[in-house]
């Protein structure tokens, strides 16, 4: 008999706390308090909540339209960039992105500091195909004197795991020493950084070039980095072809 109540009181304060944890989840489930943002949704938790499979990215777009997410709050207020640039964002990447999930970047509540997790970092594979290879679309040029010279994919030096270090170094293909420390369109011509010409310099000239190695047997004059690595005038490549 004793047993039994037992079990009785177990079951009734499971049933109590079950309960209270949809009457009051802010204050018995609630990994932290809100971002200031959201504070007005405290005590109402089922407003990005579905009962028991957690935030919906359907209740997020409820109040933050998806034409305006990352341009204008949900009062329709312009969004100036955090860095204090002073004018409002005119482009989002969030209307880009493939699919709807706001918590693979998102978690408005400040978790207490013993279990806090750190930031989820943006993944670049949640964005469509054709806008990764557009970095231009979300990301400022760089304003350094050689970035200011190229223009083109990003993703030919950079990837999107990582900006730094670039995957690119000139100095494993070219050089560029003594009087070929020149601007990038000499060589480059047309901001062409798939492929070069050493035509782009009054000594180097195709006729000229042709003559002097055709003397040493030398028949493929097309690419001269093969055989020149730096400009040094020796052929310290494979050379003799």
């Amino acid at each position: 008999m004793k047993g039994r109540w037992l079990w009785l009181v177990i079951i009734a304060n499971l049933l109590v706390l079950m309960a209270l944890a949809f009457i009051y989840p802010h204050l018995m489930v609630s990994p932290g308090p809100l971002a200031p943002g959201h504070a007005a949704l405290a005590t109402d938790c089922f407003a990005c909540h579905r009962p028991l499979h957690g935030a919906s990215a359907d209740r997020c777009i409820k109040c933050h339209a998806l034409p305006e997410i990352g341009l204008r709050t949900t009062l329709g207020v312009a969004i100036v960039p955090l860095a204090g640039g002073g004018a409002p964002l005119k482009r989002s990447f969030h209307q880009e992105l493939t699919e709807k999930n706001c918590t693979a970047c998102h978690s408005d509540h400040a978790e207490p500091q013993l279990t806090r997790r750190s930031r989820k970092q943006f993944s670049h594979a949640l964005l469509r195909e054709a806008t990764r290879e557009r970095c231009e679309s979300c990301h400022a040029a760089p304003s350094g004197s050689l970035h200011r010279q190229i223009k083109g994919n990003c993703a030919k030096c950079h990837t999107p795991q990582a900006w730094k270090p670039a995957t690119f170094e000139h100095d494993s293909l070219f050089l560029l020493d003594g009087d070929h420390n020149v601007s990038c369109k000499t060589c480059h011509a047309g901001d062409h950084y798939d492929r070069y010409t050493c035509y782009g310099c009054h000594e180097h000239t195709p006729a000229r070039i042709r003559e002097q190695h055709l003397e040493e047997g030398i028949q493929n004059v097309e690419n001269c980095a093969h055989c020149h690595r730096s400009g040094s005038g020796e052929a310290e490549g494979d050379g003799g072809e």
